[in-house]
């Protein structure tokens, strides 16, 4: 995949999507001893970043030629919550229809969503890995194509397009850093940072209780991780075996931590006190660690927080601890 594809992903769902805003943190900036800026894909329409490559899988599908088995009407996909919201989103806006298999108990704020966009839900798996094997057999069985949430040359091309926005705001950023679960995100937004800029650094962040990146790329291969309850729970999961976005990381993101579960806290607690802003855990790894890096030369960092789709249940009990 090449810089061209995500061009013409914007180009797909420009009408659909928000161009979300980059805003100056005064709070991460003085945590950190930079010039950090954040990418508020929590304003994005379905609250989350993954409206665009959901969009934009959908609407390639139509334009492929009659006939085409990718083409077909139905849409089958395993998620944690917001690509199923998205992607359920998409189905409603261009008239197709949506399976979506996802874990018993992944967050209402995004389950709901699927139900109300008119997504066929199926929220009936223990975990995140057993849906992606459900999906992955009624798609089978029903003869159509099952839709990764980001091992998905579309939905990688549409997650990209953030970068593109972040890149056309602030020509002079110097370092990106992405919340990483299955890597989509991470992928299009590197795959266009080093086409454009190859300088600009490119860190991925996920949470401690679920490293799979970090695992993988330390053993220089996919290997299977314990997943432990967290807070991120949009980024819980081990990776697809068959997945085309470890190459990207692997390749193009300079590097990828892990933040602890309390730093996530303290991220979702900052980002209310100090930016007047909601989101859920998976959105706010990515400021957990510039919150708690350590101060080095000044430079410019743009954060992508990525989603908000937090129950209100998850959300009081962080606020008074």
């Amino acid at each position: 995949m090449r810089l061209a594809h995500v061009l013409a992903a914007r180009q797909r769902i420009q009408h659909f999507v928000r161009r979300t805003p980059l805003v100056h943190s005064v709070w991460l900036s003085e945590a950190a001893g930079a010039t950090v800026r954040l990418k508020l894909e929590s304003l994005q329409v379905t609250n989350s970043f993954k409206a665009r490559g959901a969009l934009n899988v959908a609407a390639a599908r139509l334009e492929r030629p009659a006939g085409d088995p990718d083409r077909t009407r139905l849409m089958v996909t395993a998620s944690a919550g917001n690509h199923g919201r998205a992607l359920a989103y998409a189905a409603e806006c261009l008239g197709l229809s949506l399976v979506v298999f996802t874990p018993r108990h992944a967050p209402r704020a995004k389950l709901d969503y699927i139900a109300r966009h008119g997504g066929d839900l199926r929220a009936t798996a223990r975990t995140y890995e057993d849906s992606e094997r459900l999906a992955k057999q009624f798609a089978e069985h029903e003869r159509v194509t099952y839709i990764s949430p980001y091992s998905h040359p579309d939905v990688i091309a549409g997650a990209g397009t953030v970068a593109l926005e972040i890149l056309e705001d602030w020509p002079e950023v110097e370092e990106i850093l992405v919340p990483i679960g299955g890597g989509g995100l991470a992928s299009g937004v590197a795959l266009v940072a080093k086409a454009i800029s190859p300088a600009i650094e490119i860190v991925g962040v996920e949470a401690e209780a679920s490293p799979a990146f970090h695992t993988a790329l330390a053993a220089g291969r996919i290997v299977e991780v314990e997943v432990k309850p967290t807070l991120a729970d949009g980024l819980a999961g081990n990776m697809d075996p068959d997945t085309i976005t470890f190459d990207y990381v692997q390749r193009l993101v300079d590097r990828v931590e892990v933040v602890p579960e309390d730093a996530i806290e303290e991220a979702i607690r900052g980002l209310l006190a100090h930016e007047h802003l909601v989101a859920e855990g998976a959105g706010a790894v990515a400021v957990a660690s510039v919150a708690r890096m350590v101060r080095r030369e000044p430079r410019n960092i743009a954060v992508v927080v990525t989603g908000s789709n937090i129950d209100s249940a998850t959300l009081a009990p962080l606020l008074t601890r």
